[in-house]
């Protein structure tokens, strides 16, 4: 499995956010981390990316962790944040040549990728353009090409919708099948519950730091006991039912 999360306890203090969660995404899938803000989805994935180190528990990406080799599990993880993070000083040709030497990918096939996505996503003609002539969309779609010009095993896109208009997010959606289609793996975080019933494979719900739920619609129907609820019905009544506990 490309990532695998196992007993996982951490957070930012001794007093521990993430209480032993235990989750994993498979080659080929994508694979919603569905909770309310708080609920400690960004600070799983902060775990995931190497920001926070755990206190107990362990995270592999094609069977090896950060300790054990840094570079090369660096290498296999693209991430997309929520909030765009660019080099004001770089151009957005000079933000992917910088991708391209991060990743060592190979320049020529590099730069086929990302002039078919600069196109998708409307931005060949902004190479010389700096970060502050950009809108927070634009931005946004500069994150998800250097993203998506590497070669990684997983993806992790946390809240991608916000401040994309409709044909980016069309256009980041296909993009999410095809690295699927071609055996990569894919966890987003996401509050639009709607997309994510229609776009994924298989769902995680987090809520206080504690897993609720997982499993693919189905099952997760099947959990709460009502085959027409909707995912988003089926989050806020666990989460209800935890608070009424």
């Amino acid at each position: 499995m490309a990532l695998e999360i196992s007993h996982l306890v951490g957070g930012y203090s001794q007093i521990p956010v993430l209480k032993d969660i235990s989750f994993s995404v498979h080659s080929h899938e994508l694979v919603g981390l569905i909770g309310l803000n708080g609920a400690g989805k960004s600070t799983t994935i902060k775990h995931i990316i190497g920001l926070l180190e755990p206190q107990s528990g362990k995270i592999m990406i094609d069977g090896q962790t950060l300790q054990e080799n840094s570079k090369e599990y660096k290498s296999k993880l693209a991430y997309i944040p929520e909030t765009p993070i660019l080099y004001d000083e770089l151009t957005l040709k000079e933000h992917l040549d910088l991708t391209i030497m991060a990743y060592s990918l190979n320049h020529d096939e590099a730069w086929k990728k990302a002039e078919r996505l600069l196109k998708m996503f409307r931005l060949d003609k902004k190479l010389d353009w700096f970060p502050a002539n950009f809108s927070k969309g634009m931005r946004q779609k500069v994150m998800i090409i250097c993203a998506f010009i590497t070669n990684a095993k997983i993806f992790i896109i946390d809240e991608p919708f916000y401040g994309l208009d409709p044909l980016a997010i069309q256009d980041l959606l296909t993009l999410i099948k095809e690295v699927k289609t071609e055996g990569a793996a894919v966890l987003m975080s996401t509050h639009v519950l709607s997309t994510a019933q229609e776009v994924c494979d298989r769902f995680v719900m987090i809520d206080k730091g504690k897993i609720t739920a997982q499993g693919d619609l189905a099952e997760l129907k099947n959990q709460y006991q009502d085959q027409t609820a909707s995912l988003s019905d089926i989050y806020l009544g666990l989460t209800q039912g935890e608070r009424d506990e």
